[in-house]
């Protein structure tokens, strides 16, 4: 049978998945350059479901890994937030394919293949849910040795910052008042949008300070919220946001290092400096805490310590000991918004007691009394309709 002229078109149509390339072995910094349709080719061991959940928002329809996307280490949750999105992701290509594509070139991703110009550059894994299921399962193994890492890396940041942790000494004085006030941490993480979204109604009525942690600050005002205090290390945040007004924390490492000092002379800026080897996430909660917050509610947050070794990097254990010293004033906004969601609006409470009122007046006005009563508001109905027309006339 001959095919039409149409489908010999379609026939001659290469398969898989074609897009421009985007590459950068930050997978942060690539999200910020990514564009609907695009394909992300990253350097990314053991992807979280921060770094996932990015590149789903930046619209991405593939993702090329030159490294194992599950390592066998610890259950990573990124790879299945990929494969939810419907975003082919192949695996361990190998470092050849940054040399072999550049920035804004067209390729295609055909099953486990990658070509640029109908030429093989690379060839790794194609990773589906059930390659997912089992590495992860096969991951539980690797849980224990990154359980004695993560204690021995909270040992150790405790003996370091000792004094931070317990006293707050080195913690900026913000010159907005926080002191008496509830504090809201957003980061760009963790199911955020769903959290910033959730926590509307509380926003409304506590008038919380916004703190915007790196692209937490850009999540606010997207989400139409204007951060209050932005503290960052000025990687993964806009200039937008930046500019937005809030009060500037700069996160810096041990000796002082700002990572974006170059930034922060581009924009002029003269931001307080927090020295602390921490992450970003921890400055944020603890500049919360010792300018006395009353409450600190985290929006895009880990909560599980599958979501904290999720992270991959010693740092995780600084957020737990962090945690730990600010205490029983943190609270993860999932349990706020579900406070705020089993609640009675005052809309309703008004509509409810109405109705009762309403009903009340229905039972006596079906007894003699009532009848009486009828009577008498007709009564007074006519008089008052009389008197005006006396006025008016």
């Amino acid at each position: 049978m001959r095919l039409s002229p149409f489908r010999r078109a379609r026939a001659r149509q290469p398969s898989g998945v074609t897009g421009t390339a985007r590459l950068d072995r930050r997978t942060s910094t690539l999200v910020g350059r990514a564009r609907s349709g695009d394909i992300a080719v990253i350097d990314h061991v053991d992807i979280d479901r921060g770094a996932a959940t990015a590149l789903v928002e930046s619209g991405v329809k593939a993702v090329v890994n030159v490294a194992p996307s599950i390592s066998g280490r610890y259950p990573n949750l990124g790879p299945q937030v990929l494969l939810d999105a419907d975003i082919a992701l192949v695996d361990d290509v190998g470092p050849g394919v940054f040399t072999a594509i550049h920035e804004g070139d067209r390729i295609r991703v055909d099953g486990a293949s990658v070509y640029r110009q109908d030429t093989l550059v690379g060839s790794g894994t194609l990773q589906t849910t059930e390659t997912v299921a089992a590495a992860l399962e096969a991951s539980k193994e690797g849980m224990a040795s990154q359980l004695a890492a993560f204690s021995a890396n909270a040992i150790e940041h405790l003996n370091r910052e000792r004094e931070l942790l317990l006293d707050g000494v080195g913690v900026p004085a913000t010159s907005l008042a926080i002191a008496g006030r509830h504090v809201l941490v957003v980061l760009r993480a963790f199911d955020y949008s769903r959290d910033v979204r959730s926590l509307r109604t509380y926003i409304r009525e506590n008038s919380p300070v916004l703190i915007g942690v790196d692209g937490g600050a850009d999540a606010l005002l997207e989400a139409g919220h204007t951060p209050d205090i932005i503290v960052t290390d000025f990687g993964d945040i806009s200039d937008a946001a930046l500019r937005c007004g809030a009060e500037v924390v700069a996160h810096a490492t041990s000796g002082g290092r700002v990572r974006g000092s170059d930034r922060i002379e581009r924009l002029g800026m003269t931001p307080q400096v927090f020295e602390t080897n921490g992450t970003t996430e921890d400055a944020a909660i603890l500049v919360a805490h010792f300018n006395k917050a009353t409450l600190i509610v985290m929006a895009g947050s880990h909560a599980s310590l599958l979501e904290f070794l999720d992270k991959g990097r010693s740092g995780m254990a600084s957020s737990f000991l962090t945690r730990a010293a600010v205490g029983s004033s943190l609270v993860d906004a999932k349990a706020v918004a579900q406070l705020y969601s089993h609640r009675m609006r005052t809309w309703v409470v008004l509509l409810l007691a109405l109705l009762a009122v309403a009903l009340v007046a229905a039972a006596i006005a079906t007894t003699p009394v009532g009848q009486e009563w009828w009577d008498q508001l007709r009564v007074w109905g006519y008089d008052a309709e009389a008197w005006v027309r006396e006025r008016v006339g």
